[in-house]
């Protein structure tokens, strides 16, 4: 069975022969190519080498083309607020963030995918991908979500305040990162993405009450125009941290794959998400992979399996450091060739 037809197939719930293996990983992809990352993150070329070099040596089931937090903000505000590194990616610098004035947000446009800029750079790299591994391995194209993309423009000690200080704020800025990622995604898509992964780290510091008024409605509209206008790409979502709060109402969001970072309950988890709903990750990227054993790596790659049941993709809660050892990550991608989803379909029931 080829790798793209593996995820396909378990998102569908039909059979495959085995477990896909979908781990966050980009740092340790452009060591492992032997660039430093800041030229991974600039050149969308060198990006889908790096991915293509992981699916080679280590076999991964997706070609995954998430980078860093500040293309969108490139492409909107310029480079005023963005600190470039040499060998990590850039960052917001939020002493100089781009809506520290408030009211720049209405000169703000929403830009074209295509025009050159760091957005067009991913598409650059999918097409890459397209181009060497079309119809055989999942390729991911990424947005930045609603929240996420509006503390990377505001900061996000501002943005959390104005949660309570200016929500009339709020709701437009959220409402035009929305548009963002609206207008992004199709581009990707139609460059040969099959998965749109959509982040949105910032959501595990707030509660249910705050996520259901402000976020959850952004992130639905998100996800409902990918899912309506290209019904055959995968949604797959990501929000760092403790999301356990969040799951009543994550539930609700017309997402294929739930990716779930090590702090949240994975038991309590699939419990809420229902037996069918398939989850990503949670194997910890720091105990299990940069300081476990392939020993470890093989265990939890076991235990979360078993927790999840047949509904299920096995990888990391998140980004995978790039100073793990190339052992731990050969011993998850050995545990997904070794098992089938339907191993521990009775925990899932239990």
């Amino acid at each position: 069975m080829r790798s793209i037809e593996r995820i396909h197939a378990l998102v569908a719930g039909k059979p495959v022969d085995h477990l896909p293996v979908q781990p966050v990983i980009m740092m340790f992809a452009a060591r492992h190519l032997g660039i430093p990352f800041i030229e991974y993150t600039k050149d969308g070329r060198k990006m889908a080498a790096a991915q293509s070099k992981l699916v080679h040596d280590f076999g991964i089931d997706c070609l995954l083309t998430c980078s860093d937090p500040a293309r969108e903000v490139f492409d909107i505000a310029g480079e005023g607020s963005i600190n470039w590194y040499e060998d990590q990616g850039p960052a917001i610098f939020e002493a100089r963030a781009a809506l520290l004035d408030k009211s720049r947000l209405k000169s703000f446009r929403i830009p074209d995918p295509l025009g050159g800029g760091r957005m067009h750079d991913r598409i650059k790299g999918i097409e890459a991908m397209h181009a060497e591994f079309a119809g055989e391995v999942s390729i991911v194209g990424w947005v930045e979500g609603p929240l996420a993309l509006a503390a990377e423009l505001r900061g996000l000690t501002h943005v959390m305040t104005d949660f309570v200080d200016d929500p009339p704020f709020l709701h437009d800025l959220l409402d035009f990162t929305a548009d963002v990622a609206i207008a992004y995604a199709p581009a990707q898509i139609q460059a040969g993405a099959d998965t749109m992964g959509m982040s949105d780290a910032a959501a595990s510091m707030m509660g249910p009450r705050y996520y259901r008024e402000f976020l959850f409605p952004r992130q639905l509209r998100v996800v409902e125009s990918i899912r309506k206008a290209h019904p055959e790409v995968i949604v797959r979502l990501h929000m760092c941290g403790n999301t356990d709060s969040l799951i009543p109402q994550m539930k609700q969001l017309p997402v294929q794959i739930f990716e779930l970072d090590s702090p949240t309950n994975l038991a309590a988890a699939r419990a809420g998400l229902g037996p069918d709903r398939v989850i990503l990750g949670n194997v910890s990227t720091i105990t299990d992979m940069l300081e476990g054993t392939p020993e470890h790596v093989y265990e939890a790659s076991r235990r979360c399996h078993q927790i999840c049941g047949k509904a299920h993709v096995v990888g990391t809660g998140c980004e995978v450091p790039p100073t793990t050892p190339a052992e731990n990550l050969h011993a998850m991608v050995r545990y997904s060739r070794e098992h089938r989803p339907e191993d521990f379909v009775a925990a899932t029931a239990a």
